[in-house]
């Protein structure tokens, strides 16, 4: 016990983490660098690696600020921050608020700074629901609780899936069902809630791939058609003249564009990679620039580092995530491990979500990969939340 003390008192911060961290920031500036070269009519200040790094810069004092507060201090705003970004969640679907792009009103624009408030409202939601779900056990096997929490979770799901952004939205889900299975409520709670959501997640599949278009949900087209891509349907197979199948099947191949030449890039790699700027889908066009950069950086570094790069970004997630399972466990209260836990599963989520994408595992959903992915919003939130896993691990001998 008392060698465990000494090393306590040596390593106040984790620093397997932070040089975990450190890294990912290195691949994803190298990569942007690589997806999206200078330009030599931009000014440097506006080039797309020198922005990643200025958000770099921002993220991580945010996260030194954040560790400075004790998580207790910190939960105590958390009503204040979920209503906060509940408003800014409202906001954004305001015209002349919110920024409209690609289909869907996500971002608030600030100018220097596109504001994304869906992925601060991830974090609010972990804040809030480890505050609510902080409580005696008794309490927590009470329905009205678990009602509480579900609503808690069901209200930011709701506004993001209004943006659209059904990628965000499905993230908090695995989120607040860990936590709440980590606070204690009863299991059978969580599989009546599971059992509810998988039978109109199974409703809804059936409705989008097979009923008839005057039968049919109201989703998104391009919803649609990215699940339509992903199942393998046939875009053209309900069409009944030539010239609507040849306009269905060019649409199919716009759709499919973007998942074939990422798995392209991922296979075409091989095992040490075509080497750093020399990627051919970027070169060539094939693998969009518009796309590559955030949603589709993974691919990137698979087809110029091949698949040792491939592991050694996989590996360094998962050095980041199993320590943050450490920290869960070594946290002396319920608030510090359901902390620690929500920004575990959101991480593993995000991470999951998105190289699932690049190889089709998933189908594309819009999620960024946290630190490699171009985006300030995505940035920062992510430096934050290794803050927080650092604040636990920091405060962790005070209870």
């Amino acid at each position: 016990m008392f060698e465990t003390r000494l090393n306590e008192r040596k390593s106040p911060v984790d620093w397997q983490m932070i040089v975990a961290i450190y890294g990912l920031m290195a691949i994803g500036v190298a990569f942007i660098y690589s997806a999206k070269p200078p330009s030599e009519t931009t000014a440097w200040l506006n080039q797309y690696y020198v922005r990643q790094i200025i958000w770099y810069a921002v993220g991580a004092t945010a996260a030194v600020g954040i560790c400075l507060i004790d998580y207790h201090s910190l939960a105590r705003w958390a009503i204040v921050a979920y209503w906060a970004t509940i408003l800014l969640l409202v906001a954004v679907l305001i015209p002349h608020i919110g920024a409209y792009r690609l289909g869907a009103r996500r971002w608030i624009d600030l100018g220097f700074f596109q504001l994304q408030p869906s992925e601060f409202a991830k974090l609010s939601f972990i804040f809030i629901q480890a505050h609510f779900l902080s409580r005696p056990t008794e309490e927590l096997r009470q329905p009205v609780v678990f009602v509480k929490a579900v609503a808690l979770t069901a209200l930011p799901f709701l506004l993001i899936l209004k943006e659209p952004d059904l990628g965000s939205a499905l993230v908090l889900l695995p989120v607040g069902l860990v936590m709440t299975y980590v606070a204690g409520v009863p299991t059978r709670f969580l599989m009546r809630l599971i059992g509810a959501v998988g039978v109109l997640v199974a409703l809804l599949l059936v409705d989008i791939l097979f009923a008839p278009p005057n039968w049919q949900i109201k989703v998104e087209d391009y919803q649609r058609r990215r699940l339509w891509v992903y199942f393998g349907r046939d875009f053209a197979a309900d069409k009944t003249t030539e010239a609507e199948r040849q306009k269905a099947r060019l649409q199919e191949r716009n759709d499919s564009w973007n998942v074939k030449q990422a798995l392209i890039s991922v296979g075409s790699g091989g095992f040490w990679g075509k080497g750093w700027r020399n990627g051919q889908q970027i070169m060539l066009g094939y693998l969009p620039p518009i796309v590559a950069h955030n949603d589709f950086i993974f691919s990137v570094v698979a087809e110029e580092k091949g698949f040792l790069g491939s592991v050694v970004v996989l590996s360094l997630y998962t050095l980041i995530l199993f320590t943050g399972i450490r920290i869960a466990g070594q946290a002396r209260d319920r608030l510090g491990k359901l902390l620690a836990v929500g920004v575990v599963t959101l991480l593993f989520s995000h991470v999951f979500i998105n190289i699932g994408m690049n190889i089709r595992l998933m189908p594309v959903t819009g999620i960024p990969l946290p630190l490699l992915s171009y985006g300030g919003s995505s940035v920062l939130c992510s430096l934050i939340a290794a803050g927080i896993l650092q604040n636990v691990y920091l405060y962790r001998r005070n209870y």
